[in-house]
């Protein structure tokens, strides 16, 4: 990979085949060529975050033949809980000072923290040589996206990013029937999620609250700006819709969501990103439900493609913004209404639906019929070769590489694009609503609304430098 003035710059034939996108490779990923550690080699784990996702996260590394070593969480309750299950791992609330006392003892790392710290603790650890496997969103600024793919590459390192659905066999094999051109060229995408299911929409509340004895307030700030603490405001689950801590909906969700027809459609950079309509905007917080458009160029002979993003709570007393009108009457006709979310793919030819959050399932509709049926009995689909390998499981794919080198499906190479190619719908809502913004993805910077450039990256506090 050739770097230019400190950035990656990948051009989009160079990525599709880099990341196995070609119909008819076997290729996952960038071929990993690092140290292996050997199929009869224990790993020693340390497990960064381990409530949440951080908890399955870390009983999958386990399972999956991990050695845990480490345990780190600001919640001195959350690692108490979790010590029950690890009882000689040693024990941090600071992932700072777990890297730097243990870096010699060692083999990899799982990052499962809420998003603003993804990038810094995943970092310090790959450039310390360290395998990683970080939760998604995989950062929460483009920059580190840029950055985590280029060190990836550069210590030649085993990585997966959690977006399990990666792993589904209903999701690599919807990729490879869109890629035998079952639909024909691929002209719209629509994606929508049922999130936030967190407050959103709200601005900072005043005052302070007494922190937790239980709780290190200032590393669960991390590299974000200093602000008091306000309880149940941010910790635990709150602080998805915040801009400081979050990436909300979008970041939430759509790397499960968008993650088939990223693969499908062969994405590479858009050239313009706008945030179409929004409810109303706050300086802290995400909207409460939005709509984004993307326009991608020609790729690999493939016509241009719009893709929409829609967000929002069905439960909310406001109306989220969804698709409609033709593009989605057979959903209507098989289901009788719309799920709560799903990503469609509008071709030439027909339509491909996955109705679910990870892509485990698939629906195809070709012009003419009136209804989906599943991918897997559709006539269409049936004599469609099977050209992507299947995963032993997600954990494990990561555990593979590792051990002999395959690359994971979600390595960086792919996530960290995919990530930042997400990420820039947040930076379109922030730009404003109504307002496109034209992007220069191997620079990253829009070439029309330089303004962007201050919600491309962020200025970490001291002491909280990758």
């Amino acid at each position: 990979m050739k770097t230019n003035s400190n950035k990656t710059t990948v051009s989009r034939r160079h990525f599709i085949t880099r990341t196995g996108l070609l119909v008819g490779t076997a290729t996952l990923g960038f071929p990993y060529i690092g140290k292996v550690l050997g199929a009869n080699d224990r790993i020693n784990v340390a497990c960064i975050g381990v409530g949440g996702k951080g908890d399955s996260d870390s009983s999958n590394a386990a399972k999956a033949g991990g050695n845990i070593v480490a345990i780190c969480d600001v919640d001195k309750n959350t690692l108490d809980k979790k010590a029950k299950q690890f009882p000689d791992a040693k024990r941090y609330q600071d992932y700072r000072k777990l890297l730097d006392e243990m870096g010699k003892d060692i083999d990899a790392v799982t990052v499962s923290t809420p998003d603003h710290n993804h990038g810094v603790a995943s970092l310090r650890a790959m450039k310390m040589g360290k395998h990683c496997f970080t939760q998604k969103p995989l950062v929460q600024t483009v920059k580190e996206a840029r950055e985590m793919r280029k060190i990836a590459v550069e210590k030649k390192l085993a990585t997966q990013m959690g977006n399990q659905g990666s792993a589904e066999d209903g999701l690599r094999r919807a990729v490879e029937v869109v890629h035998a051109g079952v639909i024909g060229n691929p002209l719209e995408l629509h994606v929508w999620s049922n999130r936030p299911i967190w407050p959103q929409g709200l601005a900072r509340p005043d005052g302070e609250d007494k922190v937790p004895e239980n709780l290190d307030w200032d590393v669960w700030l991390g590299p974000a700006a200093y602000r008091p603490y306000k309880e149940k405001v941010y910790h635990t689950f709150n602080w998805r819709g915040w801009y400081d801590f979050g990436t909300g909906a979008l970041g939430d969700m759509a790397c499960h969501t968008v993650n088939m027809p990223f693969r499908a459609l062969k994405l590479g950079y858009p050239n313009k990103v706008e945030c179409e309509l929004a409810s109303r905007m706050y300086s802290e917080t995400f909207a409460k439900t939005s709509r984004l458009r993307y326009e991608f160029p020609e790729r690999e002979g493939l016509p241009p493609v719009k893709f929409w993003w829609y967000d929002g709570s069905p439960n909310d007393a406001l109306k989220p913004l969804r698709p409609g009108g033709d593009g989605v009457k057979e959903i209507y006709a098989t289901l009788g209404n719309l799920p709560t979310s799903g990503a469609l793919i509008i071709g030439e030819k027909g339509k491909v639906f996955s109705p679910d959050d990870y892509g485990a399932k698939f629906l195809v509709a070709m012009k003419g019929e009136q209804k989906f049926i599943s991918g897997d009995m559709h006539e269409a689909c049936k004599d469609v070769p099977k050209t992507i390998p299947r995963s032993p499981g997600h954990v494990e794919e990561w555990f593979q590489m590792m051990k002999d080198g395959t690359p994971a499906y979600s390595n960086f190479d792919i996530a960290a694009y995919l990530t930042e190619i997400i990420l820039l719908g947040a930076v379109a809502s922030r730009v404003g609503e109504g307002r496109p913004m034209e992007w220069d993805g191997p620079n990253m910077k829009s070439p029309n609304l330089p303004e962007a450039a201050r919600f491309v990256s962020r200025e970490n506090r001291p002491g909280w430098e990758a």
